[in-house]
């Protein structure tokens, strides 16, 4: 049988299966929920844009990217950016190429709006998903934001 995978808008219908999902418990500590990301959307509505994950009508997993925000947070805006701000695939269902299919698309929206980069920013340390973004081609930047380190991938 094979997988339909697809992006849906956050709404009334699938809000409460939104906030139901949940990642494995270990990695609770590298991810916000998903609720308090709808939170951060809802304050944040110019640049942010939240998504559910689905295979064919089962919820797997959510990402929320950001666009054309300043990076550095200066007010000069000369480091404006766009990437993956959260990415949570649901306890079980990582491994099937739902992470990949999400950065995907997220490279696909920025580069439709112009953009040429995709930032994401993650927990360092052996439990993080240090290697997943590495693999997909990102390269670290040297910078940290917060307590996450900064990866890069090139999109042109």
């Amino acid at each position: 049988m094979a997988t339909t995978l697809r992006l849906e808008k956050v709404d009334p219908s699938n809000f409460d299966a939104a906030i139901a999902l949940k990642v494995r418990p270990d990695q609770d500590h590298l991810v916000a929920p998903v609720v308090k990301s709808l939170a951060e959307a809802y304050v944040h509505p110019e640049v942010a844009w939240p998504r559910l994950i689905l295979d064919g009508d089962r919820l797997v997993g959510f990402l929320m990217a950001f666009f054309d925000i300043d990076f550095a947070g200066d007010g000069t805006g000369t480091d404006i950016r766009s990437g993956l701000w959260r990415l949570n695939i649901a306890a079980g269902q990582q491994g099937h190429g739902y992470g990949r299919f999400a950065v995907h698309a997220v490279a696909t929206e920025i580069r439709r709006r112009g953009g040429t980069r995709l930032t994401a920013c993650w927990h360092p340390g052996n439990d993080g998903p240090e290697d997943f973004y590495l693999g997909l081609g990102f390269r670290l930047t040297g910078e940290m934001s917060g307590d996450q380190r900064v990866g890069e991938l090139e999109l042109a």
